[in-house]
């Protein structure tokens, strides 16, 4: 296995690793030390079934359960053990304009951290790719540490010790998407999060930021939503950022504890855009819900 780095802040590509076969210790240990430091992985094709790619993300840890968000009329398309990042329906047929499933899916352009709405959040997150379109449709990815490290220190000394309320409702009312059933409200409470917290692998400070997220706890909402903006937009400036244009059996896999990403928008009426994410739990103490009992 060599490594290669493809950005100066994070982001490493792994050589000469099939990830289809089983990966002896000493090389697993390797690739996540270079995840601890580097944040985001790239593993190139080819492209492997959906137990393969299962069976490397348990390497990491365990799995999410529960993957759906909608789920009150919802066919699986691909297995329920994977969350499905496609524009097909059950029936690998382009989604229409109107299907709920599109319009929900459009959120994943915002900037955010898988699971951060979550009981459990998302500690990595594995994306395959199946099928990528010609134009558009790439990952664009933010080093959250960076971010932080170059925060001024009043700031930093601000948001040591605040509390966000993150909520999959909420990152979806931003782009007018609110048809969710009562089941799927139910199954989705909100959490809070501190803004910053400790990188368990690089010991570094980390801003934990995600379009979920709707306000500081115990502040008025128009102030606390201004100081979240203020912070994404801080992190997304250009030279946080590394940009995964994708090709056919292309695995990425990023660290959500110290991330954050968006998909890019494609001509969802015309190319098919397969995706399948193995997403892995984050079962960190210092990360649950912070709300109050």
């Amino acid at each position: 296995m060599t490594i290669v780095k493809l950005h100066p802040l994070f982001v490493a590509k792994f050589n000469a690793v099939d990830i289809s076969r089983p990966i002896d210790e000493p090389t697993f240990r390797n690739i996540e030390e270079t995840l601890d430091e580097h944040a985001v992985g790239v593993f190139a094709g080819p492209r492997i079934d959906e137990e393969a790619q299962i069976t490397f993300a348990r390497r990491f840890g365990t799995l999410e359960q529960q993957n759906g968000v909608l789920t009150t009329g919802i066919k699986a398309r691909i297995s329920r053990q994977l969350v499905d990042i496609s524009n097909l329906d059950d029936s690998n047929a382009l989604l229409a304009q109107q299907d709920r499933r599109r319009m929900f899916s459009l959120g994943n352009q915002l900037w955010h951290t898988d699971s951060s709405f979550k009981r459990t959040p998302a500690k990595y997150s594995l994306l395959h790719a199946h099928s990528v379109t010609p134009e558009g449709g790439e990952t664009q990815f933010a080093d959250m540490r960076a971010a932080y490290d170059t925060l001024s220190p009043k700031m930093k000394a601000r948001i040591e010790t605040l509390v966000a309320e993150h909520s999959i409702f909420n990152s979806r009312a931003t782009l007018g998407f609110t048809e969710f059933s009562d089941e799927e409200r139910r199954a989705m409470p909100p959490v809070h999060r501190g803004l910053v917290r400790v990188h368990p692998g690089s010991g570094r400070k980390t801003l934990y930021l995600a379009s979920h997220a709707s306000h500081i706890v115990g502040w008025p909402v128009p102030d606390g939503r201004m100081l979240i903006r203020e912070l994404i937009e801080h992190a997304t400036q250009p030279q946080f950022l590394y940009t995964h244009r994708w090709s056919v059996g292309d695995l990425v896999i990023w660290d959500n504890r110290c991330t954050m990403h968006r998909g890019r928008p494609y001509e969802e009426g015309i190319y098919r855009r397969d995706m399948r994410r193995a997403t892995i739990q984050d079962l960190d103490p210092g990360v649950q819900d912070r709300r109050v009992a």
